[in-house]
């Protein structure tokens, strides 16, 4: 049995709390979207820190995907300067 068949997602295998796992879930999501973002604009690393106010080695991190390197609340701004937004959609599990 794998991995995320036993716990529903990789977060939830790799997180010691339900909480842990929603908020690396989402900065796992935003991370992407903000890096796919990048990409399709042709940035490089040091034109990315440029236009985001990092250093390259932040922007490095952010690329390479070092998501533990970010907060939530980071990715929000830095998704926020380029275009990116985080959408809510609620959903309620039944106890």
């Amino acid at each position: 049995m794998s991995i995320t068949s036993r716990a529903g997602n990789v977060w939830d295998a790799l997180s010691d709390t339900p909480e842990e796992a929603e908020n690396m879930r989402l900065r796992s999501q935003l991370l992407c979207h903000i890096n796919e973002h990048i990409t399709s604009r042709g940035w490089s690393q040091k034109t990315t820190a440029e236009n985001l106010g990092l250093t390259q080695p932040r922007v490095s991190d952010l690329v390479t995907g070092k998501i533990s390197k970010f907060s939530l609340d980071a990715l929000v701004n830095l998704g926020a300067q380029i275009g990116v937004r985080l959408k809510v959609d609620t959903e309620v599990e039944e106890d």
